[in-house]
């Protein structure tokens, strides 16, 4: 299978039986709803609900959030394969009892977080003040002194270094100048004088650049410095109470999460029902659902409530969505094929066609059997030791196989971390071990690896041109799938040998029988390319430049194909590199220690490199040159009811467990 057949499904039941079968559908995910449309159904307005329920959430994600910033759990492998926790459907309607409990503590954990956001903010101001108020402290007066009856002060800065005796001796007769506080840039100054000469004095002052401190309080500045001091302290402890309590509630992360599924799970339970049509007394409902599991839902509704229910095929003009189904083989590279695009109504599922050549070519382009022996272990201890989602679990498997195929390539290689073998029985033992290779080794040969990586690429190719065939075919246009692939494979075919004898010596019968072969590929494309034209010109223009698409086309794919030949080259090269490096001590004992330590960082290094590389470009092999031969894309990918969860699910309730 490839992609599941879809029927439509179209459910009446008694209005009071709505929220239950509701919730039931969403348990077993089978069953995506279709918006009611019916104009004489009523519909029912559930914003104000969801909207209540997506306040709670809010608050409970973001209680979640701040224990994470303040007291984080710690996640270990396990943590990270793991899938989210089972639970049984009596014990999940027994924590939902306790929901305003938990909210309760993720309301608290929120006010103790935006406490300790108002201290640091407190304590910021207070702090701020403190630096401006700290050049003043010798001040023994007031900010806001403006002096006694007979006298008037004047407290300010001046933008420069002053003297004091000769400001003194510019200012008027019977004033007196004292410096609090100076440097090369101002100098913080308290000047006393007369009051007949105050405004004299205030005159000079201003002109001088003289800029008065605005201050109200009548408390001097190290008696507002110390109580700044006693205010940081005190708001310190009350946030330091906040973070101690926030840590205390971390006890309630479980609730939290559980609180966070359920009010999701709320939510999507009354968007469904907004979804729903409505009579006085029933509820209609309709959707799709794989044709696999029309009996079985059937059957569990219809003992369960008086429904009625009634499948049937979707209409040709009708959005159906898409579901994939493969075999344990092709299931793991699916991921692939929704990264590039579902497909659409006329397209074949890719997932099967392309997965034989995803492994092969990745393992091409990783190419070293040690490699790819730890990502089988790996894989394999995490897919046996973990419980963990489908998702991961399909794209682990996808990893094991690929290291499977990377093993093989590398034993045919010779390549087993590099040429460790050989350096390890050179450097320690005193013999030469010669080629370890079941086939041929790139690193001498690599010509070979270029015709090799040519060949796969052509058969690749052929393999697109092959679907794009049977999807014509089927579809009862028989001449045009004829006339589109047998001239494609005929000029490919008749140049393959001609190019290969620019490398190496090609029997001359083969180089023969390709220039006839390429010659009846040419005349046929010329011929019949343009066959949809009615002129003769545009038949034949047509098929000129359809020769033309064809030469460059696929030149341009075949010549993408060397990146298996640059990408396996790499690889091996760069772990010889890695093991050269760790045996360039003299002293064995010291050789053996940093060869160790080079093995494991180098190695793990380029392993880490090189695979996210072979990851890259075998995705753009199936997506650029296989793809793009026969795949349109564009479908819609099946989206049920269900439970959409991040922490819980339930207990061996979807259908698809």
């Amino acid at each position: 299978m490839a992609k599941l057949r879809m029927k439509k499904i179209e459910l009446i039941a008694p209005l009071t039986d709505s929220k239950k079968i509701v919730e039931l559908l969403q348990r077993r995910g089978v069953v995506e709803l279709c918006r009611n449309t019916d104009e004489e159904l009523e519909q029912t307005n559930v914003a104000a609900v969801t909207g209540e329920f997506e306040k709670f959430r809010t608050t409970a994600v973001q209680a979640l959030e701040i224990i994470d910033r303040y007291a984080p759990a710690k996640a270990g492998i396990a943590d990270m394969f793991g899938g989210r926790t089972e639970v049984e459907k009596h014990a999940f309607g027994e924590r939902a009892t306790k929901l305003e409990k938990i909210m309760n503590a993720a309301n608290e954990i929120i006010r103790c977080e935006r406490t300790i956001t108002e201290s640091q903010a407190d304590q910021a101001q207070l702090e701020m003040k403190t630096d401006m108020l700290r050049p003043w402290k010798k001040l023994d007066v007031p900010l806001n002194f403006k002096g006694t009856a007979k006298t008037a002060a004047f407290i300010g800065t001046m933008p420069r270094m002053i003297d004091p005796l000769v400001l003194e001796a510019e200012l008027p007769e019977g004033c007196c100048v004292e410096i609090i506080n100076a440097s090369k840039e101002q100098t913080d100054l308290f000047i006393l004088c007369s009051k007949t000469v105050a405004e004299e004095a205030e005159d000079y002052l201003r002109r001088s650049s003289f800029a008065a401190v605005t201050e109200n309080d009548s408390r001097t500045p190290a008696q507002i410095i110390a109580d700044c001091n006693a205010q940081r302290v005190e708001l310190s402890k009350k946030r330091d109470a906040a973070e101690k309590r926030i840590t205390e509630l971390a006890d309630c992360r479980k609730e939290l999460q559980f609180a966070v599924d359920y009010l999701t799970m709320r939510k999507d339970k009354y968007d469904a029902l907004d979804s729903l049509g409505f009579t006085g007394s029933t509820f209609v409902l309709t959707g799709y659902i794989p044709e696999k599991y029309c009996e079985r839902l059937r059957l569990e509704i219809e003992a369960k409530y008086p429904a009625s229910i009634t499948i049937t095929d979707p209409g040709e003009d009708e959005d159906v969505p898409v579901l994939l189904e493969n075999s344990r083989f092709s299931a793991p590279v699916e991921g692939i094929t929704r990264m590039y695009a579902m497909p659409s109504k006329s397209d074949v599922d890719p997932t099967p066609i392309m997965s034989f050549f995803y492994y092969l070519f990745f393992g091409m382009m990783l190419s070293d059997a040690g490699y790819g022996l730890v990502m089988v272990i790996g894989t394999m201890i995490a897919l046996k030791k973990f419980r963990m989602e489908e998702s991961m679990r399909k794209t682990l498997t996808m990893f094991r196989n690929c290291g499977i195929s990377t093993i093989i390539w590398g034993a045919l290689f010779g390549s087993w971390f590099g040429d460790i073998i050989q350096v390890a029985g050179r450097e320690f033992f005193g013999k030469e071990i010669g080629s370890t290779a079941l086939w041929f080794e790139p690193l001498t040969d690599p010509v070979k690896l270029l015709l090799v990586s040519f060949g796969l690429g052509i058969l690749h190719l052929f393999l697109g041109i092959a679907v794009a065939f049977k999807m014509t075919w089927s579809e009862g246009k028989k001449l045009d799938a004829v006339l589109d692939a047998v001239p494609v494979y005929l000029t490919v075919l008749g140049v393959a040998p001609i190019g290969a004898a620019m490398f190496i010596e090609v029997p001359s019968a083969l180089k023969t029988a390709g220039i006839y072969t390429l010659l009846a590929g040419v005349i046929l494309l010329v011929l019949t390319a343009g066959r949809s034209s009615k002129s003769v010109f545009g038949k034949f223009f047509g098929g000129l430049y359809a020769l033309y698409n064809t030469a460059t086309g696929y030149l341009g794919d075949i010549l993408s194909y060397s990146r298996l030949l640059a990408l396996g080259l790499a690889t091996g090269s760069i772990a010889s590199v890695i093991n050269l490096i760790g045996t360039m001590p003299q002293n064995k004992v010291v050789k053996l220690i940093v060869l160790a330590l080079v093995f494991v960082v180098g190695h793990t290094a380029n392993l880490a490199i090189n695979l996210l590389g072979a990851y890259v470009h075998t995705d753009r092999l199936q997506f650029v040159e296989l793809f793009s031969k026969f795949y349109t894309g564009g479908g819609r990918e099946f989206t049920p009811l269900s439970v959409n969860t991040k922490y819980i699910k339930f207990k061996e309730e979807n259908f698809n467990d």
